[in-house]
């Protein structure tokens, strides 16, 4: 029977497995209540996402300018035979509601409640849409529509109505918009006239306007019942978060595989890791949501992934602690592609398996990168997961000392903003025994973060170099390593020039620019260098050993070539500043992500495997990974095995390192080290 939550136990109690089946509603009559749950039951979900209100009334609604989906049978009540039937499954029921578009009769009654263009026209989606289907208009986030118009009414009737279990509100997003309820609502706020541009709009105004909705949409819910969870978007950048996260229960995000763009355009190979990533930045929160299409693009929303490709990308949110969320288009008796089902079965089976071990698991990442969607930190994201390093993100608005103090390691990309609270925070950071890597150019006159760094004044930034080079100082340079048969890096790129201060240590001096590109390749007998060796530092380590400072871009050089020095140089340089504080080490392998984690009776490993040509046409297993993992004091390990199949693991324990080889990755493995403590 039903297991859900009463008044006394609030929120969902367990990890969710969730299917969304996006209905279209031409398919209305072929949905059978009984054989729908069976089927969300056998695909190994526990919640199910299914159409209730908003742009269609998926039951007999009472409220005005509420469309009624045309297709629903008359002789049954649909929505509450799906819901008993999941139900009776033990499935959570999650209503979807979209108020963000309305039928064209809706706008005939009310048009004060649609967006606008600054020429005054509502704005329509679908308009040359092949077919007998009405035109949708967007509705206005701040119009009557989204508030006691319709949206208020609608879900107190559905929560009044219906045994839900949560409501997802669907593309709370902020539009566009000109209306006369925008303009005054923007003059009153800042002031002035609303602006035609929307560039010329204050940085604030979209975000305003969402809290300006959901926060009371979020109370309304809890009001009417607090048992039922709301579900929210955040961005996948993490803008604006933490607000989000204040106004809902759980908070999900996007992270599609959009291969219409082209192969040119691919999104990153790890996308659903950062998404995931920068949603476990909320403190004490729930499990981020990851939602994952099965589609390759909207366009071809009635397709499935390549299996290959969709393994991995689904992978990467329960790898990562996320919930999982599967986005289908319909339901399974209308998909076609019956390889994206099997796909998604794998996927829950092994997560369902991980389930007991990753509810309390806890991230053991010693690194933690400084997050703000720009193409450095990106960068930087690439070179550390690549590298298997373990690391968390922090957003700007959470890059503070307390924070910084749960790591060892702080990385900030370039063009981070050193505000003077800022620099106090990193300062105590590092004098109570943590870690800075700090890449690019710095603010002028910033004393204290110059000692800290070890640079004697402002640095000089200059102009953009090719043709140039790092090169490696010294002998026993830890950044070298694996590199011991090259003194020289490429560089391209400006460099802020500085002297190093007394005490700190040169381990990159550069190489300067000996030709200009149009001549570099003619005529050969000129390639010697103008000026083989410089003082000027490419890498500075503090007098403290806790620093290092790089007054260039080395994130860009990963971004832009993908050279293997590179990312060599990144993963040497925070070799060199943990030392022996590093949880985990394995075997490098390109394309595969490595995320650990501490469990009530030891640790778990996640290894996805991506390597390959994207998109991914088959899967490339990787072989003999070996692996050293530094255990807490005072901890045996009893047993290494793997969480899905049960093999276990030949290891060796040497006193609080335990080391071990995982002879094979196809798309996902979990490892899971067991642990007792020494009697």
């Amino acid at each position: 029977m039903y297991s859900g939550r009463t008044m006394a136990n609030q929120g969902f109690e367990r990890p969710l497995r969730v299917v969304q089946t996006n209905l279209q509603i031409k398919d209305t009559t072929k949905i059978n209540p009984v054989e729908l749950a069976r089927q969300i039951d056998e695909l190994g979900g526990n919640a199910l996402v299914f159409n209730v209100g908003g742009i269609y009334a998926w039951y007999d609604t009472d409220v005005d300018h509420h469309t009624k989906n045309p297709y629903l049978p008359e002789d049954t009540n649909l929505l509450e035979e799906v819901i008993e039937e999941c139900h009776d499954r033990d499935i959570e029921f999650i209503g979807r509601v979209d108020f963000s578009k309305a039928n064209d009769d809706v706008y005939a009654h009310k048009p004060e409640w649609f967006a606008r263009t600054p020429d005054g026209d509502a704005k329509t989606i679908g308009a040359e849409r092949p077919g007998d289907w009405p035109i949708l208009r967007f509705t206005c986030l701040n119009s009557a529509y989204r508030k006691d118009g319709v949206a208020l009414p609608v879900i107190e009737e559905i929560i009044s109505s219906f045994d839900v279990d949560g409501i997802f509100y669907n593309a709370p997003h902020y539009i566009t918009c000109h209306c006369d309820t925008c303009k005054r609502k923007y003059e009153d706020h800042y002031g002035e006239p609303l602006p035609d541009e929307t560039v010329k709009f204050h940085e604030d105004w979209a975000e305003q306007c969402v809290r300006d909705n959901m926060e009371p949409r979020y109370r309304f819910i809890k009001d009417l019942d607090p048992d039922v969870e709301m579900v929210l978007y955040y961005d996948h950048n993490g803008d604006d978060l933490p607000e989000h996260a204040a106004m809902s229960d759980l908070v999900c995000t996007e992270s599609q595989n959009i291969l219409s763009l082209g192969h040119s355009d691919l999104p990153e190979r790890w996308k659903p890791a950062q998404t995931m990533k920068i949603g476990n930045t909320v403190e004490d929160g729930p499990d981020p949501i990851g939602i994952i299409h099965s589609s390759p693009g909207m366009d071809w929303r009635h397709t499935g992934l390549p299996p290959a490709e969709y393994e991995y990308w689904l992978s990467q949110i329960p790898a990562n602690k996320g919930t999982i969320w599967h986005s289908l288009t319909g339901i399974p008796d209308t998909i076609v592609d019956d390889r994206l089902l099997e796909v998604v079965r794998d996927v829950n089976h092994k997560t369902e398996q991980i389930d007991p071990l990753m509810e309390d698991a806890t991230s053991v990442a010693e690194t933690v990168l400084l997050w703000d969607d720009s193409e450095e930190a990106h960068a930087l994201f690439n070179g550390l997961i690549q590298q298997q390093f373990p690391f968390d993100l922090l957003l700007r608005e959470q890059a503070e000392l307390d924070r910084f103090r749960e790591y060892d390691l702080v990385v900030v990309p370039a063009d981070w903003e050193f505000d003077p609270q800022f620099v106090d925070d990193l300062c105590r950071f590092v004098d109570s025994g943590g870690r800075l890597l700090v890449e690019g150019g710095l603010p002028d006159d910033a004393d204290r973060l110059f000692e800290l760094l070890g640079v004697a004044d402002n640095p000089d930034l200059g102009e953009d170099l090719v043709a140039s080079y790092s090169r490696l100082e010294g002998t026993e340079n830890p950044l070298q390593r694996g590199m011991e048969d090259t003194d020289l890096l490429p560089h391209r790129g400006p460099v802020a020039y500085c002297d190093p201060a007394d005490g700190a240590e040169t381990l990159l001096t550069l190489v300067p620019q000996w030709s200009p590109l149009e001549a570099v390749g003619k005529p050969p007998e000129r390639a010697s260098l103008h000026v083989s060796h410089t003082d000027i530092p490419m890498a500075i380590a503090g007098s403290t050993g806790r620093t290092l400072y790089l007054p260039f871009r080395l994130s860009s050089l990963i971004s832009e070539y993908q050279i293997d020095d590179h990312y060599r140089l990144l993963e040497n340089a925070i070799d060199h500043l943990l030392g022996d504080r590093r949880t985990v080490q394995a075997t490098s392998k390109q394309g595969l992500q490595l995320t650990p984690f501490e469990t009530e009776n030891g640790y778990l490993l996640h290894l996805v495997n991506g390597t390959g040509d994207r998109p991914l046409k088959t899967t490339t297993p990787v072989s003999d990974i070996d692996v050293e993992l530094s255990l807490e004091e005072g901890l045996d390990v009893t047993g290494v095995r793997s969480a899905f199949s049960g093999e276990r693991l030949d290891f060796l324990q040497d006193d609080s390192q335990v080391s071990f080889t995982v002879p094979s990755v196809a798309v996902w493995e979990a490892i899971h080290v067991h642990c007792e403590s020494r009697s």
